[in-house]
């Protein structure tokens, strides 16, 4: 077993590169709708805007207490970043900032304290610097200071004077709140639910990004268009749907599923391909009603309501398709009148059978049928026949 020490220098780059995704997330939401993000490309985040210029920010998740002096390798390597991008165009007419965010505090009077936003930039900073990198042996630091060889002295202070250090930054577990505090178009009771999409939608683009998978930057606009899809969701009209693409980790097997719900489709002589459907639909409408309930979206018996409400509905389409239903009629017309049931209430469009107005996806009305079709005394069924032979068709198999 790794020891306390491994296990926490391990972690604390693990938490670097996920605090660069949280961050570059809160930051595009801070920033105006026409800014650009790259993560990874000149620096750990890369913006820019039309107006504002470039900003290139080195990101630096700290332990608990850790403090950046006057040598810290963490700012003089960011230096020797920035300086590199500095040095392609020196006389760039694009503004170009470089910040240091990290969680660690800059040590009091350090020459480090004249980077923080309220600094004065002392008359003798370009002094300061030479004097600081000249009392280091450091390989790190000397790899920095060769780089600076090679720009011209009168612009060291030119460049040095575009660099802020934002220390004592919040800790990537208190980023969550911070970005739910940019949402104030959302309901602040959908914020903590609209936040979970958001930042799902977000890890699966940058990691897009960072595979190549994605070559365009993030645009602030494309931001807040996703936050105003998942804000959409949690309107009294409508409800969230995650599980439109989800499959059960076991797969599917409609020949061996022993299910109430699925021996009730045979007997109905559903086929194959359905049966996988209905079964995938059963996973999905699950997957998403037990969703809703942790989520506290669908409140104050929401779900039972609707399930009295599709039970109803299913009652009167019943009457109405078994009407003319003769005592002695074969089996290929009880299959018969048994598949128009199901279809009539599982592939037509019918707005009594929504949950709510806008929840559209066809999943939810045909698994939850399946779900009430597959309680212990199912309350709704589909062969004609099913309350005589119950127990054929649930444990003795379909005639």
């Amino acid at each position: 077993m790794a020891d306390a020490a491994s296990q926490f220098s391990a972690s604390e780059p693990a938490l670097g590169y996920l605090y660069q995704i949280r961050y570059a997330l809160l930051e595009i939401l801070r920033q105006p709708e026409e800014s650009v993000c790259f993560i990874e490309k000149d620096d750990d985040v890369d913006f820019s805007d039309p107006d504002e210029g470039r900003i290139l920010a080195s990101l630096k998740h700290k332990a608990p207490g850790d403090a950046l002096t006057d040598l810290s390798p963490d700012f003089w390597k960011s230096v020797r970043i920035w300086l590199t991008d500095y040095l392609k165009t020196p006389e760039s007419p694009v503004p170009v900032r470089y910040y240091l965010v990290t969680t660690g505090q800059v040590q009091i009077g350090s020459l480090l304290a004249v980077f923080l936003p309220d600094a004065q930039s002392p008359d003798d900073l370009v002094a300061r610097i030479e004097a600081t990198l000249a009392g280091s042996t450091s390989k790190t630091i000397q790899k920095t200071r060769d780089l600076l060889a090679t720009l011209a002295k009168d612009k060291w202070a030119s460049f040095f004077r575009r660099i802020t250090i934002f220390d004592q930054r919040q800790r990537i577990n208190y980023i969550p709140q911070l970005v739910m505090a940019e949402l104030k178009a959302v309901r602040p009771k959908s914020r903590a639910s609209v936040f979970q999409r958001l930042e799902g939608w977000w890890v699966d683009a940058c990691i897009e990004l960072l595979t190549g998978k994605r070559v365009q930057a993030f645009r602030g606009g494309e931001v807040w268009e996703m936050v105003s899809f998942f804000s959409e969701q949690f309107r009294d009209e409508n409800l969230p749907i995650d599980f439109e693409d989800a499959e059960p980790e076991g797969g599917i097997h409609p020949e061996t599923d022993d299910r109430s719900f699925v021996k009730q489709l045979r007997a109905i002589g559903l086929g194959t391909g359905r049966i996988s459907r209905a079964i995938l639909d059963y996973y999905q409408a699950s997957q998403q009603r037990g969703a809703w309930l942790r989520e506290s979206a669908t409140l104050d018996g929401e779900l039972e309501r609707y399930d009295k409400r599709l039970v109803r509905e299913w009652a009167r389409v019943r009457e109405i398709t078994f009407d003319d239903l003769k005592t002695d009629a074969p089996e290929v017309v009880l299959q018969a009148l048994g598949k128009k049931l199901f279809n009539d209430l599982s592939t037509r469009e019918n707005l009594n059978l929504r949950i709510r107005r806008d929840v559209t996806a066809s999943f939810v009305v045909s698994g939850s049928y399946h779900i009430l079709a597959n309680e212990e005394k199912p309350r709704v069924y589909w062969h004609p026949r099913f309350p005589e032979r119950i127990a054929e068709i649930l444990h003795g198999g379909s005639t």
